[in-house]
């Protein structure tokens, strides 16, 4: 049975069943505690947590999931894996235990002809926690499980929670025997590599308290309502239901380590070093492929940094095996056709996740090049000072900086004849994990602030949005904390928060920056208010500071929100999805919005593409964008379900959250985008839009910036008043300025290369006199000394070289000269034959001086050139030179 059968199979017998589907959230976090989506409950836990009511009672999904922890253990051994799909089934207040367990096993045990899963019976074993009779005796009186193949587990093992206070309770394992080749009888509790775990049954029943781990916690009592979360893992069970040995053999990876080894020749099962990298190839390359498909692209932090570092586990690894081109695009595309049947956006954003993995690519076959040449540096150093062993914390720069993977500088060590301080390099790598993890425990302890707010949620429900049709109006204020704690009445002066049961102010998302303005009370007491924020779905909290009088809970107020401000914004943010449909209009659907922020007249947007946009582009897209202003287009918002708004062509934002329903802004025939924030109500209402330029903000995403309105008249204002004065400094009409500047410029350069050529020239006249000063030190003619300061380190090496060449006959010469260029010290030592034959090199010299200079260099024996930060120490360097040559002649 193929994955995708087995996903369909699932979605199909819940949904008999009464339950809801509910698509795969993006693997991208809706929660600022995680980077990535882990495990299959967590777009469910605001439901869990009580933030937000479950849109039905009995819900059910096949999550895609990325874990990474033991990123490193991928492919050596074949139960590691970053990329998993979790097939889960959720009842809020419910069903519990019993429902569970009876739907689980009638999905497992049905045969395919009913559409089941076909397993044996027999074959299937369960765990339950150590005291939870109930569900043993379900399973036993119930279901017919015999006695003997029921186990009872600890707290470490059959018992779970989110590792904050919240949600708890015991689980029930059931496990598959998958035969004695595997390893000895006994059940799950000896032997978890034979009877292999395939479904997780939490049944959410109690309220935990805080502690560390898995077991140090207490129990604090029942939860107002039991709540079923079960998990299958997808991969698991297609292990199973192929008949294979593991997961990378199943259907959707075994075809992407086959891509492998027709691109590399190598055979899977033929060597373990190959296999390793086969299975890190496949794991990765699909992992990578679902992270694009979802909107994340490759950078040096948070979830870019995890995209970035698999993706280039999986080409070195392809270079290992011996590939040497480009690779990525085939392994792409076999991800995309494989899991395309279940996924189809995978297939409709094909030529997006090609343009950003093959970018990622070409930058790390670049960084190989660049980073090798630190690794040569290092390897030099290394050896010159009589090492055998490269630096861990060199190890670590490669690793870090340059995304070496730790076995590409060993494998390049060990070619020239360095081993490398492994155990340095894990002991700084283990210092990042662990002030990753401190930082994430921090985070997580969140959760505990939060607590005030869902009470008022609870309370009150959700704050009425009446921004999209109004100003201001009356409102209740139905909560308030005062220095972020809950508190019946706030004073003249106190920094507060307030809930209003109803708002015209727009809490800040979607890229749209917050509402300011004031809230009246009837007692004549005004807040201020800077911020809005939602930090519980649905709950506006409105943050600023009481100005007059005393504010209290229950209090009857009047909201009003700074209207030139709102329109601003509304002008921003209409401009940004003109922009954003322009430029796929110029550069095609990879021009993916990537983020934006939309502030009082200007924002910025970020968008997905492998190069710079060119200037020519970039002036056709702001021309297109002004010219639908003057079309006068009106500006639309409709509320549709999902599948409508998909059918009509409107396009989502990448890693946002969406319901069943959705706000749909059209503006005319121009664009149609899922959007929750203000908009103008036509085109003209913008005036006039101005894109200041695009940059890099990352690997694959630019960013432009622009003005609109006002502010972008002004702009242009002001550079109307640049170009007149500069036409009167250059005499010239407008249309003449760049033409007339070019050649001012060139003039400049022209003179700028002449004084250089006479300074060179000046410097190279003092040759002869140097040779001729040259002191004699046991036989060797020493030159030491300094040229004037600004010499650059070409004529500085020129000067070297030839008073080197002056000093006549087979008499040993060394000749180090120094220098000041930009306020930097600089010197170039060079010698001769005769000179190195005494053991005088140049490269020896170099590291003498430039470590006196607080600097280092280095160079081949014969010439050799160092530099460093301390110009005052060039007399004491040039000492250090003349000590080392007394010594060594």
């Amino acid at each position: 049975m193929e994955s995708a059968e087995i996903r369909r199979r699932w979605l199909s017998f819940f949904e008999e069943r009464g339950h809801t589907v509910v698509p795969s959230a993006s693997l991208i976090a809706d929660d600022p505690t995680l980077l990535l989506v882990p495990a299959g409950m967590v777009p469910f836990k605001p439901y869990f947590l009580g933030e937000v009511k479950p849109p039905a009672s009995t819900l059910t999904s096949v999550q895609k999931c990325v874990r990474t922890p033991d990123i490193e253990e991928v492919g050596k051994t074949t139960r590691h894996g970053t990329f998993f799909q979790m097939c889960g089934n959720f009842s809020f207040g419910d069903y519990f235990k019993e429902g569970a367990i009876k739907y689980a096993w009638e999905l497992l045990t049905s045969s395919v002809a009913d559409g089941g899963y076909g397993l044996e019976p027999e074959k299937l074993w369960i765990t339950v926690y150590l005291d939870d009779d109930e569900a043993e005796a379900i399973w036993r009186d119930v279901v017919g499980v015999p006695q003997e193949r029921i186990q009872r587990l600890g707290k470490k093992d059959n018992f779970w929670s989110m590792g904050v206070p919240g949600p708890c309770g015991p689980c029930s394992e059931i496990n598959y025997d998958r035969g004695p080749e595997f390893g000895v009888e006994g059940g799950p509790a000896v032997n978890d590599e034979r009877y292999v775990e395939i479904w997780n049954l939490v049944f959410m029943q109690y309220e935990r308290g805080a502690g560390d781990g898995k077991e140090d916690f207490p129990i604090l009592g029942d939860l107002p309502s039991k709540n079923i979360d079960t998990g299958l893992g997808l991969e698991r069970l297609a292990m199973i239901l192929q008949g294979v040995q593991n997961m990378y053999e199943t259907d959707t990876l075994r075809v992407v380590m086959d891509k492998a080894t027709e691109l590399t020749g190598v055979q899977y099962g033929a060597e373990k070093g190959t296999d390793v990298s086969l299975r890190v190839v496949a794991d990765h390359i699909r992992t990578s492929t679902m992270l694009i498909g979802d909107g994340v692209t490759p950078g040096n932090e948070g979830r870019g940094y995890v995209l970035r570092r698999i993706m280039r586990r999986a080409i070195r690894n392809m270079r290992l095996m011996g590939a040497t081109g480009p690779v990525v695009q085939d392994l792409v595309n076999v991800v995309i056709e494989t899991m395309g049947q279940q996924y189809p956006e995978l297939v409709t954003d094909r030529k997006r996740i090609e343009t950003v993995a093959l970018a990622e690519e070409a930058a790390f076959l670049k960084a190989i090049k660049g980073g090798t040449n630190i690794l040569d540096t290092a390897v030099t150093e290394t050896k010159a000072a009589g090492g055998t062993v490269l630096a861990g914390d060199k190890a670590f720069l490669l690793h870090d900086t340059w995304g070496f993977p730790i076995d590409l500088t060993l494998e390049m060590a060990a070619e020239q004849g360095l081993a490398v301080d492994e155990p340095g390099f894990r002991r700084l790598m283990q210092e990042q994990r662990d002030r990753a993890k401190a930082d994430a425990k921090a985070k997580k302890t969140g959760h505990a602030d939060m607590s005030a707010y869902r009470e008022i949620a609870d309370g009150s429900g959700a704050t009425e949005f009446t921004g999209y049709a109004t100003n201001q109006g009356e409102s209740t204020i139905v909560g308030l904390l005062v220095n972020g704690v809950s508190a019946p009445a706030a004073s003249e002066g106190d920094e507060v928060e307030v809930v209003l049961d109803r708002t015209p102010f727009y809490a800040e998302g979607g890229g749209q920056l917050a509402d300011q303005g004031r809230i009246k009370l009837d007692s004549g007491a005004v807040i201020v208010v800077r911020d809005v924020q939602q930090p519980v779905p649905g709950v506006s909290v409105h943050k600023g500071s009481v100005q007059v009088g005393e504010v209290t809970v229950g209090a009857s107020a009047y909201a009003a929100i700074d209207i030139q401000r709102r329109r601003a914004i509304a002008r921003a943010h209409s401009a940004t999805h003109l922009t954003h449909q322009a430029l796929r209009d110029a550069l095609g659907p990879t021009a993916a919005q990537a983020g934006s922020e939309n502030s009082p007249g200007r924002f910025r947007f970020d968008f997905g593409s492998p190069n710079a946009v060119p200037g020519s582009v970039l002036t056709d897209v702001e021309h297109k964008i002004n010219d639908v202003l003057s079309r006068e287009l009106d500006v639309t918002a409709e509320i549709m379900s999902i599948d409508e708004a998909k059918k009509q062509g409107a396009i989502a934002e990448f890693g946002e959250k969406y319901g069943e329903r959705v706000r749909v802004v059209t503006i005319g025939d121009f664009s149609k985008e899922l959007c929750g924030g203000t908009h103008v109500g036509n085109t003209s209402q913008l005036g006039l839009v101005k894109l200041l330029g695009e940059s890099s903000i990352g690997s694959g995403v630019r960013r432009v910036e622009a003005l609109v309105g006002v502010d972008a008249y002004n702009f242009l204002a002001k550079e109307h008043t640049v170009v007149a004065q500069l036409q009167e400094l250059v005499k010239g009409r407008p249309e003449e300025l760049p033409e007339k500047i070019a050649s001012m410029l060139g003039k400049l350069k022209d003179a700028e290369k002449e004084i250089e050529k006479f300074r060179a020239e000046k410097v190279l006249q003092a040759a002869a006199g140097l040779a001729a000063g040259a002191q004699d030190i046991r036989g060797v003619a020493l030159v030491v000394g300094t040229v004037p300061d600004g010499t650059g380190a070409d004529d500085l090496r020129k000067l070297v070289l030839d008073v080197r060449g002056r000093i006549q006959g087979d008499r040993p010469a060394v000749v180090a000269l120094f220098t000041t260029a930009n306020d930097r010290p600089l010197t170039v030592i060079a010698t001769n034959e005769a000179a190195r034959e005494r053991g005088l090199k140049a490269g020896d010299l170099v590291r003498t001086a430039a470590k006196t200079l607080g600097g280092g260099g280095g160079g081949k024996p014969d010439v050799a050139q160092g530099g460093g930060q301390n110009p005052a120490a060039i007399p004491e360097a040039i000492a250090a030179v003349e000590r080392l040559v007394v010594e060594t002649a």
